[in-house]
């Protein structure tokens, strides 16, 4: 009962000290009610943020509650006790009090009134707020990520391949993807995040394109949708994360800018994606549909199958996979063909019928190429490869400017080759001892 009591008395002790009571048309609100009532809310809110030891809030509290009156069933006029509720004050920047906020169009951006501290200046600032929120939607303008449009707020910043989540949005679409997610939790005052938003929007374009999807760029904001920001711990803003099917997710900790997120997004792809396939150059359409859909298709010409067999073709073809592995996020195409099969294509690579087995990196859209020169091996290569990488290495014009005719040609059967049979040659009329004196 004495327990009772003093929680009783202990809650008429904070209404006395607030400033606004349950009669007033001012609403309370507190971190429990605030995303409800205001960042969901479609109505225009004034928000005052106070504290009740204030002496400049205490002569605005009659002014607030008559203009609170005054907008009642046309603007939102609400009061925050940030001495008590520190962190609610602590995510808009109040530093001072009474701090008053305007949550128009865009609730994420909420805008300092630097208005009158009388309820006519405050009434006239709420009109004029509410007649832009009002022609905003005339005009089909909105605010936050999932507008897909350049608002005026966010500075003109294309965020429409951002894909924007919810509480309930969030499972169907990230958790049993296929896809990899890497996901912003935000909060709209954040300055980090403020920060943050254009480079996500312009990796989340970026990143799509280069990974045909595979990799999505999207954002929460962690102060609405908080059962999300509760089930993944999300203490600070922007909080990036990782979703891969099967997998717990993982905290992003790499550099904010839009190139080190496309980095890791397409390691991401990369760690992910099949290796591209090897294919056998057996007719045109494989060579250029290679070479034209791919920065770099690397061509390799192997030994004839007399010259190795199966086994040491296959060993060939197994140092080239490893390689197309190791360098898959580079999204090169990868071919081979049997030496002497397009003698065309390696006259005009340099190749020219020796030195078996070769390998030469061909830029389609410039027609320059590069040689191997090192050993056919995975170090060999590796080393190769790395260089053309980093844009060293020295380069040719392909001989001719344009790919060379390429012969139709049957697929390797992966079995070892056989010679020729040649037909029986009669030697009964040569006479041999003849032959022999000559010979000597």
């Amino acid at each position: 009962l004495i327990f009772v009591l003093g929680t009783v008395s202990c809650t008429l002790f904070l209404a006395v000290n607030g400033l606004y009571s349950a009669s007033d048309d001012v609403i309370e609100l507190t971190p429990t009610n605030f995303n409800k009532e205001v960042i969901q809310s479609e109505s225009l809110w004034l928000v005052e943020f106070y504290a009740p030891w204030c002496g400049h809030c205490q002569r605005l509290t009659p002014e607030w509650k008559k203009a609170a009156t005054a907008l009642k069933g046309v603007v939102k006029v609400g009061a925050v006790d940030a001495d008590k509720h520190q962190s609610l004050g602590g995510q808009y920047g109040v530093r001072g009090f009474p701090t008053i906020k305007i949550f128009g169009a865009n609730k994420n951006k909420a805008e300092d009134y630097q208005g009158g501290r009388t309820s006519d200046a405050i009434v006239d600032a709420a009109l004029s707020a509410l007649r832009s929120l009002v022609k905003d939607r005339l005009g089909g303008r909105s605010g936050g990520y999932s507008s897909g449009k350049q608002s005026r707020e966010s500075g003109g910043g294309d965020k429409k391949d951002v894909i924007e989540l919810t509480d309930d949005s969030f499972d169907k679409n990230v958790i049993n993807s296929d896809d990899v997610w890497m996901v912003e939790f935000y909060a709209p005052w954040c300055g980090h995040c403020k920060n943050l938003e254009p480079e996500w929007a312009a990796a989340a374009t970026e990143v799509k394109e280069q990974t045909k999807g595979k990799v999505k760029l999207a954002a929460v904001d962690a102060t609405v949708n908080q059962m999300l920001a509760g089930r993944y711990g999300i203490r600070g803003f922007p909080t990036i994360k990782i979703f891969q099917k099967g997998e717990d997710p993982v905290d992003y900790d790499g550099g904010r800018t839009r190139s080190d997120i496309i980095a890791r997004a397409l390691d991401l792809f990369s760690d992910n994606a099949p290796p591209p396939e090897l294919l056998e150059i057996i007719n045109e359409d494989v060579l250029k549909t290679t070479c034209d859909a791919h920065q770099l298709c690397i061509i390799s010409v192997l030994p004839h199958i007399l010259d190795t067999g199966a086994s040491g073709r296959n060993s060939y073809l197994d140092v080239m996979l490893k390689m197309a592995e190791k360098y898959k996020k580079k999204m090169w195409g990868w071919l081979w063909t049997e030496a002497g099969a397009q003698s065309d294509l390696e006259s005009s690579l340099g190749i020219g019928g020796f030195g078996y087995p070769a390998m030469a990196a061909v830029n389609a859209r410039k027609m320059k190429f590069a040689l191997l020169k090192g050993s056919f091996s995975e170090q060999g290569i590796n080393e190769f490869l790395r260089e053309l990488s980093v844009g060293r290495g020295s380069t040719a014009p392909v001989g001719g400017g344009v790919f060379p005719k390429i012969h139709s040609v049957e697929p390797w059967d992966g079995k070892d080759g056989e010679l020729p049979v040649e037909d029986d040659i009669d030697l009964s009329d040569v006479d041999l001892d003849d032959w022999d004196k000559d010979e000597l």
